[in-house]
């Protein structure tokens, strides 16, 4: 199991506003720049939101020739489980993971990366809460206690701090 059905309810009422699942606008450049290095061919946009902001980014940026595929399991029309893909993007989604399914969370997405992954992760409490009260990033923790589970899946190719945590760039082992 993936996301539990009380969570999955919780999420999809967040994604049904504005302000919740728009990081990828945010992260567009990069990825963009990896496609470009990769000659990536197709991405897969995991934890992709309602309002497919990575995409709206690339289309921003002009990048074009490639097939674009969201998942998002709390919103129904990209909720169908994810076929492999050579290029994945995992943007801001992992700390929203359940705790006790995140092990899960990241086995399927080692399944679903046949190439590259490109993963940012958010160390600290979100600006949102859940319906339920809890702050929206169940898990908040720093590079220490991710990376030993990152390259437990993956190689690790790039390492990079950012603002509010971290990137990392990953390839098949």
């Amino acid at each position: 199991m993936l996301i539990s059905e009380e969570y999955r309810k919780q999420q999809a009422q967040l994604h049904a506003t504005m302000q919740y699942g728009v990081t990828g606008r945010e992260f567009a450049p990069d990825v963009a720049r990896i496609m470009a290095q990769l000659d990536a061919s197709e991405l897969l946009d995991y934890g992709a939101g309602s309002r497919l902001s990575l995409k709206a980014g690339l289309d921003e940026l002009g990048v074009k020739g490639y097939e674009y595929r969201p998942y998002e399991p709390a919103v129904p029309q990209y909720a169908e489980t994810p076929e492999p893909c050579s290029f994945v993007c995992c943007i801001d989604v992992l700390e929203h993971i359940e705790p006790e399914l995140l092990d899960n969370v990241l086995d399927d997405l080692q399944r679903v990366t046949q190439g590259v992954g490109f993963f940012t992760i958010h160390s600290g409490p979100a600006n949102k809460t859940l319906p339920d009260g809890r702050n929206a990033h169940l898990i908040q923790e720093g590079p220490q206690w991710w990376l030993p589970k990152i390259m437990q899946r993956w190689e690790l190719q790039s390492f990079q701090r950012r603002k509010r945590g971290f990137q990392v760039i990953v390839t098949v082992k």
